[in-house]
């Protein structure tokens, strides 16, 4: 049935779990374009074969696949603005370097635009000062947050000079800036306000 594939490519992204990208489907996509260029093709011809303005009884066919194929190209820019918002929501979530299950799943393509998005996010950042806009989503609740070391990691400097030593099962008091991305590491966890 027309536009079944194009609906394929969204319910496929959507079935995705949040936290995973699915290997971009190029066989459905390209099933997808063949069928519009087809159903092209044959609203080309129909519009081409008939006999003069007045002939009519082709109208209503031709305006079913030219809605089709409206259809099947709103679907695939809906599953690639998807992945896209994917992607997106990974380089806020992760930082600059996405995890490799996420990675083996990205086409060249998808890699190239989150280098070019990796650049201009660095790029506003260091223009705010150096400001690390991707670390605090929702405003902290406290200035300091109490975490866990889950390992031995040695000194760690926060921001006012001050040396702290991280091993393991040792509990700190430290402002969410300074253990974001140890916690993102797996180093800390945190363990109450």
């Amino acid at each position: 049935m027309l536009g079944e594939k194009a609906v394929a490519l969204v319910k496929e992204l959507h079935r995705s779990t949040p936290e995973q990208l699915p290997t971009l489907n190029e066989d459905l996509i390209r099933q997808v374009f063949t069928e519009m260029n087809a159903l092209y093709e044959a609203n080309k011809r129909d519009i081409e074969e008939r006999d003069d303005d007045t002939d009519d009884k082709m109208i209503p066919s031709i305006h079913m696949r030219h809605t089709t194929i409206e259809h099947d190209r709103r679907c695939v820019v809906a599953y690639a603005k998807g992945r896209l918002a994917k992607l997106t929501r990974f380089r806020w979530d992760h930082g600059a370097v996405l995890p490799p299950d996420i990675q083996v799943n990205l086409h060249e393509q998808e890699r190239q635009w989150m280098a070019r998005y990796n650049k201009a996010l660095a790029s506003y950042m260091m223009a705010t000062g150096g400001l690390d806009i991707t670390q605090h989503h929702i405003p902290p609740k406290s200035l300091k947050i109490q975490v866990r070391c889950l390992q031995d990691y040695g000194e760690l400097e926060t921001d006012t000079g001050d040396v702290i030593m991280l091993t393991q099962n040792s509990e700190h008091y430290l402002p969410p800036s300074q253990c974001e991305a140890l916690i993102k590491q797996g180093i800390l966890v945190h363990i109450g306000s």
